[in-house]
Parts: structure tokens; C-alpha cells; sequence
């Protein structure tokens, strides 16, 4: 019990000590005849140089629980997701902004599979905002199979409907969340 009380003086101490030293014996906004004498005005002055800060404003946060991101409410993700839906995921990471699809071959039978990876770069809704990699794997027997990257049209057009799917989400999101200004208005 020593050694922790110790512990806690020995940071407490050196906190201190750096604190003091970081002074130069001067105190920030020492100088009373650049300040008003009214304690009112004094918060408003500093308000407006972007000194100070509300408490409101944080007990507002916590009123409301906080401003959450979730993948939902990101349109490219949403439109990724509902581009490839008719296909299996192995792999979905939105915090590391990957999907990854399994293998996938419209017909049973088929010796020929594809597989799909869509990496966000930006959650920004633009031609460079995704990384689409589209895989082939061929078989001549089950254990005998050749796995290629497919550079074909395939990458171009998932990327062009994911991103007209994203922009039709952000334009829908738009009008949903746009309020009516219910001020006077002045011509």
C-alpha cells in the first residue's frame, strides 16, 4: 500500500514540476488592463476568441448519448453491400472498410467461380473512393484450380452502380433530413 501511495506522489510531484516549469513566469492573460472589469463581459470576450467553452454544449452531448457512424448510415457501404447482395460474404470489416465476397458461380455445375473485394479508400461518393478487385478461379478437378485476377469491364461497372446506388441513398438521406425554415422570411 506504500509503494502505490509512493507511486502516486512520485507522478503527482513530477506533473507539478512540469506544469510549473511550462510557466515562465508568466500566467496567460495576465495583464488586467487588456480585460474587462465585468465578469459577464470577460465570458463574452473570450467566447468570441474561442477561449472559453460551454458547458451546455458538453451536457448537451451526453443528453443526446453522443454522435454515433454507423455503416447504415454510410451510403457507399450501404450501396456496396446491396450491389452484391446475391452473393455470399467471407469477409466483412467496416471499420477496416473491406468487403470480400466467397466464391461464387451462378450455376452448380460450372468449373468457373468468381470472387469480389471492395476496399473504401474515402467514404466520400467519387470514382476514386473504391478499390474493386474481381478474382476468377478456373478447376479442371476440384484440387486442380487456377486463380487469376479478372481485369476485365466486371470492375467498372460494379464501381458505376455502387456509386449511382450511393448517390441515390445521399440524395433520398437529403430529403428526408431537410427541415422546413420556419422563420420570417425577408425579400
Amino acid at each position: 500500500m506504500n509503494s502505490l501511495k509512493y507511486i502516486k506522489n512520485t507522478v503527482i510531484s513530477i506533473l507539478l514540476a512540469l506544469l510549473l516549469s511550462s510557466c515562465n513566469g508568466k500566467l496567460p492573460g495576465g495583464d488586467a488592463r487588456k480585460f474587462p472589469d465585468d465578469p459577464k463581459l470577460r465570458v463574452k470576450k473570450n467566447l468570441e476568441e474561442g477561449r472559453g467553452f460551454r458547458f451546455s454544449d458538453t451536457l448537451d452531448g451526453l443528453k443526446n448519448g453522443g454522435v454515433f457512424e454507423f455503416a447504415s448510415s454510410n451510403e457507399l457501404w450501404r450501396a456496396s453491400l446491396d450491389t452484391i447482395d446475391f452473393m455470399p460474404l467471407a469477409s466483412v470489416n467496416y471499420s477496416g472498410g473491406i468487403i470480400i465476397t466467397d466464391w461464387y458461380s451462378s450455376n452448380q455445375k460450372s468449373n468457373e467461380s468468381i470472387k469480389i473485394s471492395i476496399r473504401f479508400l474515402t467514404n466520400q461518393i467519387r470514382s476514386d473512393a473504391l478499390d474493386i478487385k474481381v478474382f476468377n478461379k478456373k478447376c479442371t478437378t476440384p484440387s486442380n484450380c487456377i486463380t487469376s485476377e479478372k481485369n476485365s469491364t466486371i470492375n467498372s461497372e460494379l464501381k458505376k452502380k455502387i456509386l449511382q446506388t450511393a448517390a441515390k441513398y445521399k440524395a433520398e438521406k437529403k430529403t428526408k433530413t431537410l427541415k422546413k425554415y420556419k422563420g420570417k422570411q425577408k425579400y
